[in-house]
């Protein structure tokens, strides 16, 4: 199992990160939070959460173990998986996360493309009593001013929404607000397919 990769950027976009380790590059599946903090950076390190499967070996990344904690409470969860977790961890805040989750709230969750009434239920029942007191990282969505459009599109056609829908959503949300940063513009994106 592997703790963490440091190394150079190679690629980043809103889905995933290559990072060169001494010659290889790895692909590493991020969180749109992981994301909004490794843009810029040339030099990173990243805690991993490693999946092995048949068909592929994937590497999950985040920029503090906290996020890393979090998404391994979501996938311990019957019926979350990996990119289930990763989807949650870019819908909401870990604050909304962990907030939904002590106070019960299924509504919150149901929120998510992909989580339903019972999925919603069995994360709060699960997780409850293991949720952090404190994530160190409340704000999950930093602004940023280098957006748009292609981003937010290629970010929603990684996480398995067709390009058509999720143009239109964009499209809609930069009608209404055209100074959104590329996460935000996302996370709204999210909220309403």
């Amino acid at each position: 199992m592997f703790e963490y990769i440091k190394g150079n950027v190679v690629e980043i976009n809103p889905a995933y990160a290559v990072i060169d380790v001494g010659g290889m590059g790895y692909v590493v599946n991020v969180s749109l939070y992981t994301y909004a903090k490794l843009e810029g950076l040339k030099n990173v390190l990243l805690f991993i959460h490693q999946v092995i499967r048949d068909d592929a070996h994937l590497l999950y990344g985040f920029i503090t173990k906290s996020e890393r904690e979090l998404f391994r409470q979501l996938i311990s969860v019957s019926g979350v998986g990996p990119n289930t977790a990763r989807l949650i961890l870019s819908s909401l805040s870990a604050e909304e996360i962990s907030q939904a989750i002590m106070q019960g709230d299924v509504n919150t969750l149901k929120q998510v493309k992909g989580i339903g009434l019972k999925t919603a239920q069995r994360i709060v029942v699960d997780l409850k009593d293991k949720v952090g007191k404190s994530l160190d990282d409340q704000d999950i969505f930093a602004p940023l001013n280098n957006t748009l459009k292609q981003e937010a599109l290629s970010a929603l056609v990684m996480l398995g929404f067709t390009k058509s829908v999720a143009e239109k959503s964009i499209d809609k949300l930069l009608k209404k607000n055209p100074s959104y940063s590329v996460e935000s513009l996302i996370k709204d994106a999210l909220k309403g397919l």
